[in-house]
């Protein structure tokens, strides 16, 4: 991936160029509402890096298992399907959550407007319904901290409307590995109610050995004109994964003689996650006049998790052992009141917000050790008990002003308070009462000028400062081997600033470039992985920085094209120790899992009816495995293409398509499992594969 950054720049201007020659011709695109800074301002007048992609489910040949499929041509994002359902997506922008071992930290989540990031900073994207959906937002860069605790980027998936007439699909997609998803969605409109409802089944063998998994999940969307009185949205969602299996990750030796198989501990404990998590949530929305707005959210939800690891039997004679199984039972909720009022200072138009925002979260721990006698991979003796709760209140304010003709002024700032507590209820010699907790609190200010020298030209300029909590798996252990949680850990805090230029350089081209740097201190990092105890320290300063690139638009005779580029350094800037026995690692190195450059393209011809292709491009640089930088995964491309046809039956339509991923049956490295204790960081990404897909819509 040598000088890639360079090439992938280069050809999206010349695409560009070609792009504005032909743009006479065209029609200027509808604009698309967007919610991302809580304001009323199009993507053009936003000082922010945001990127909006429109989903339209009965158009596309991808199934819609994973949330990565809809994010091609995303800049600063990076998306990777591990597949491994017991540990979910693994998503990072501009390098922030690139370190997670499972789920999503550091960048928050949202579905419908309802936190799918809990408040300590974990996350997971598992119960996203794309066959609901209407769009994706993705927030990069300073002004992803007007969304509190640990807002390194924020990716906000939005349900569409029901609309008359109503729509009903029925697809149906199978392939290789023995994949399978069927799904099932309705959306119409009664007066003054709409509705917006899908069911789904997945299931899959798994390219590798050990990763069989199924997922069910549900979405609902009902939305109630209230008149005079306002609108009320209700949003509900479940999602059952009875059984993914884990295969563990792989030395690279392993990786490179055979990326299919799983280790001798995966089959030997079983290694394995079962989820199930239902919630809902109620946004109601009030305008008593056109100036003012009301806006109250509301959710509650409830998620269990049971999964085995694959811990030693002889690491867990340390009587401050918590087992080698997982057992999670959590309850959770919040609420969000906002006003937004519109008015005039100067004589200029002018919009305020006002909100304040509080999140729980409840969770009873428990550990068991993962053998019983000589049985291994089933729950047996309790070693850990106790109850978790975290909590957050956050006032936040925002003000966009229009002062000037050419110039506006975008300006928030949030306070949060995050506060832990812990109650022990395993007490056992050798392992004493380990309750206790902590408090965090930080001012998060964020501010944005932009300069608007034409009707299609935007330049903008941005700061801002945020946090980031530890999760309660990073509290779990202390550094120092001790009994407790780690409750010494202070919040990493972030400045980040960011120069950019948006161009619309014709009706249907969309160009935006964007330079930024995050200076982060009290980076958290892995201080000793071993024994299935991982801990944590503070270690210093840490700075990403880099440029990303976005370009959108029509090629000609119905060719249309996503670019997104991102060149990224990420490094940390002080020196620290790491692992055991310590080994000090120098200024200057590499933030593992962050890769030097990335980027994807897709080209794609067609619509509802007729011939549809596509052709896409992932690219991915190499990546540090660990703090110390010993290995790398190397950089790879991958090639796919889909092809489909839609026909007319009457009344319905028919959608059939084949898509083929890795089309050149590219043996690579998926993802990395940051500082993995036993060396096996590898997650291998399957060769060529094949999907064929029907939908029928009516």
């Amino acid at each position: 991936m040598r000088g890639s950054g360079k090439s992938m720049v280069t050809s999206a201007l010349l695409l560009c160029l070609a792009g504005a020659a032909h743009a006479a011709d065209t029609t200027e695109l509808p604009p698309v509402r967007v919610n991302a800074t809580r304001l009323d301002i199009p993507p053009l007048d936003l000082p922010a890096s945001l990127s909006v992609v429109t989903l339209a489910p009965g158009d596309s040949g991808k199934p819609g298992v994973n949330l990565s499929e809809a994010l091609v041509g995303v800049p600063g994002l990076l998306a990777r399907d591990r597949q491994n359902y017991a540990q979910d997506e693994q998503i990072s922008l501009r390098g922030y959550g690139a370190r997670s071992t499972f789920g999503v930290r550091g960048v928050r989540l949202y579905a419908d407007g309802i936190p799918a990031t809990m408040p300590d900073g974990q996350g997971q994207v598992s119960h996203f319904s794309l066959d609901a959906a209407d769009r994706v937002e993705v927030l990069r860069g300073p002004f992803s901290a007007l969304y509190g605790n640990a807002s390194g980027g924020v990716v906000q998936l939005w349900s569409a409307e029901g609309g008359d007439p109503a729509v009903t699909r029925v697809g149906l997609f199978g392939g290789s590995n023995a994949t399978m998803r069927l799904g099932l969605s309705t959306r119409g409109k009664d007066g003054g109610f709409d509705y917006n409802l899908a069911l789904s089944h997945f299931q899959t063998a798994g390219y590798r050995e050990h990763s069989r998994a199924q997922r069910e999940s549900g979405n609902a969307r009902l939305g109630f004109d209230l008149g005079a009185a306002g609108h009320l949205t209700v949003v509900l969602n479940t999602v059952a994964l009875p059984q993914a299996q884990d295969p563990l990750g792989l030395t690279r030796a392993q990786a490179m003689a055979d990326p299919r198989q799983a280790i001798a501990a995966a089959d030997q404990f079983d290694t394995r996650k079962s989820v199930h998590q239902a919630q809902g949530g109620a946004v109601y929305e009030l305008s008593p006049d056109a100036d003012t707005q009301w806006r109250l959210m509301a959710y509650y939800g409830e998620r269990g998790v049971q999964q085995v690891l694959s811990v030693p039997v002889a690491a867990q004679r340390n009587p401050l052992s918590a087992g080698g199984v997982v057992d999670l039972d959590t309850s959770y909720g919040g609420l969000d009141a906002r006003w937004t009022r519109r008015a005039e200072l100067a004589g200029r138009p002018l919009e305020a917000v006002l909100g304040l925002a509080y999140d729980d979260q409840h969770q009873r721990r428990r550990g068991y050790e993962n053998f019983a006698g000589d049985v291994l991979g089933v729950a047996g003796r309790l070693r850990r008990d106790e109850d978790d709760r975290v909590w957050n209140l956050d006032p936040y304010a925002q003000l966009y002003w229009r002062f000037a003709e050419r110039w506006s002024l975008l300006v928030g700032v949030r306070h949060s308070e995050v506060r832990f507590r812990a109650r022990d209820h395993y007490i056992a010699p050798g392992n004493p009462d380990d309750s206790g907790g902590v408090s965090y609190g930080a001012t998060t200010p964020v501010l944005g000028l932009q300069y608007r020298p034409g009707e299609r030209l935007r330049f903008y300029a941005s700061y801002g400062e945020g946090f980031e909590t530890p999760t309660f798996a990073e509290l779990g252990y202390r550094a120092d081997g001790g009994a407790g949680l780690a409750f010494d850990l202070q919040p990493s805090r972030s400045r980040q600033g960011e120069l950019g230029m948006k161009w619309r350089a014709a009706a249907d081209w969309q160009l935006e470039a964007a330079l930024f740097r995050a200076d982060t201190r009290h980076e958290l990092a892995v201080a000793s992985n071993s024994g299935g105890r991982s801990s944590y320290r503070n270690i210093g300063r840490s700075r990403r920085q880099g440029a990303e690139l976005s370009l959108r638009g029509e090629l000609g005779d119905g060719w249309r094209l996503a670019l997104g580029a991102t060149h990224l350094q990420a490094r940390f800037r002080d020196a620290f120790p790491s692992g055991t026995p310590a080994v000090r690692i120098p200024a200057g190195t590499r933030i593992p899992g962050v890769p030097d450059n990335y980027g994807s393209l897709r080209i794609e011809r067609g619509g509802a009816l007729g011939w549809r292709v596509g052709m896409e491009w992932q690219g991915v640089g190499a990546v540090t495995v660990d703090d110390r930088g010993r290995e790398r995964a190397p950089g790879h491309v991958l090639t796919g293409v889909d092809v489909g046809y839609g026909l007319a039956l009457g009344v319905a339509k028919l959608h059939l398509s084949a898509r083929v991923d890795n089309l050149f049956d590219r043996r690579v490295i998926g993802s990395v499992i940051v500082n993995e204790s036993n060396g096996r960081y590898y997650e291998p990404a399957p060769g060529r594969t094949v999907m064929l897909g029907a939908q029928l819509e009516f």
